[in-house]
């Protein structure tokens, strides 16, 4: 079905709007696109201009009954809460721009919104899953490393665990980045794929010396290498070749790096396929640090420190999003309390003083 023009232009509008007013990345752009393209496609490419609240009810139903191209399955709640939002907030951009503000009204718009049961469905924390450190350190040690790219894979794994970088970071790290001497990797947002751009230096945490040993033989490697500046990619692209069956075939590794993530997940799922476990993907390493330095009970500022390390500047975020406890060591916690030495009357007597100060201050209120 052919594109409608003016919703076209309208639409490289609104891009423009997200990225240079909003401050949006391209990946959130890219999620708007889809949105719309899905709402347009329900409609037949209608002009904008034309929308009703019966094109957003419609456009819910439909949503309701489409299948994920990828698993076949019903689209999930998340996937529709965030299409119809995507949708809702482009569509009272609209009804104040020019040539739409008779034509759209903010009521209609408010249409693109699931009810209170899905959204909290859509919206709820579920537990996480991620690696342990002895997992990642057995699939360090059986990772082959007799080829420059496996060595390459090896050594992407091991300063995952050691920095918990992110994904885009880990695509785009340079040589001059990491400093073997002093344990630690800038993020550079002048040229690493930080969150937010933000610049932070993140130290090597004190997990695995395999892994620090993988990293420093080879930052060693590339840095020996003379058609290498300190500038170029720590983790190069590998280079393609035509084999001898006119196929294209692995060559090495190419001067320039990756231009996406997609070849970084990929490493990840096969590493942890030679060990027989689930695909851990590369943000899940962020999960298993934050959980193993909550065990170690550290000191307040040592916590701040690691939390730093991931680039956060504050605490709670850290905690928040991915200090969440397991179900099981909620339930060990929990059990552990009731072996607590402390007699009943202390638990009685500090109950009943703070029921007595909370009917003091409500009394107080009520005067």
């Amino acid at each position: 079905m052919k594109h409608h023009p003016a919703n076209e232009r309208i639409k490289r509008e609104y891009f423009s709007y997200l990225k240079e007013a909003r401050g949006r990345d391209e990946a959130t752009i890219d999620g708007v696109a889809k949105a719309l393209a899905r709402f347009e496609a329900s409609t037949g490419r209608k002009d904008f201009k034309k929308l009703h609240r019966e094109q957003a009810k419609a456009f819910k139903r439909q949503l309701g009954e489409q299948h994920n191209a990828r698993t076949g399955e019903r689209l999930s709640k998340a996937t529709m809460h965030s299409t119809l939002r995507y949708c809702r907030d482009f569509f009272m951009w609209l009804a104040r721009e020019p040539g739409y503000r008779s034509r759209i009204s903010y009521s209609d718009a408010d249409y693109f919104s699931l009810s209170d049961k899905d959204i909290a469905i859509a919206t709820a924390k579920r537990e996480k899953t991620f690696p342990t450190l002895s997992q990642v350190e057995l699939v360090l040690s059986v990772m082959p490393a007799d080829s420059a790219i496996q060595r390459r894979d090896r050594a992407l794994i091991a300063l995952a665990m050691l920095t918990g970088a992110r994904v885009g970071a880990l695509a785009s790290f340079r040589l001059h980045d990491v400093n073997v001497e002093q344990r630690y990797v800038d993020q550079d947002a002048r040229h690493v794929r930080t969150k937010f751009s933000k610049t932070f230096r993140t130290y090597f945490m004190p997990v695995s010396e395999a892994a620090e040993t993988i990293v420093s033989d080879w930052h060693a490697e590339l840095s020996a290498d003379v058609t290498r500046s300190r500038h170029a990619p720590l983790f190069p692209a590998t280079a393609l070749a035509v084999d001898e069956n006119g196929a294209f075939a692995a060559a090495g590794l190419a001067i320039e790096g990756w231009r996406g993530t997609g070849p970084v997940r990929e490493i990840f799922r096969r590493a942890f396929a030679l060990v027989s476990l689930p695909y851990f993907n590369p943000h899940s390493f962020r999960d298993m640090l934050v959980h193993h330095a909550m065990s170690l009970n550290l000191p307040a500022e040592q916590m701040k420190a690691w939390s730093q390390n991931l680039g956060h500047s504050d605490l709670l975020t850290t905690l928040n999003s991915y200090g969440q406890v397991p179900t099981h060591r909620q339930g060990d916690l929990i059990r552990a309390a009731q072996h607590r030495d402390l007699p009943r009357s202390v638990h009685i007597s500090t109950l009943e003083s703070l029921l007595a100060d909370l009917k003091g201050r409500s009394d107080s209120a009520l005067r």
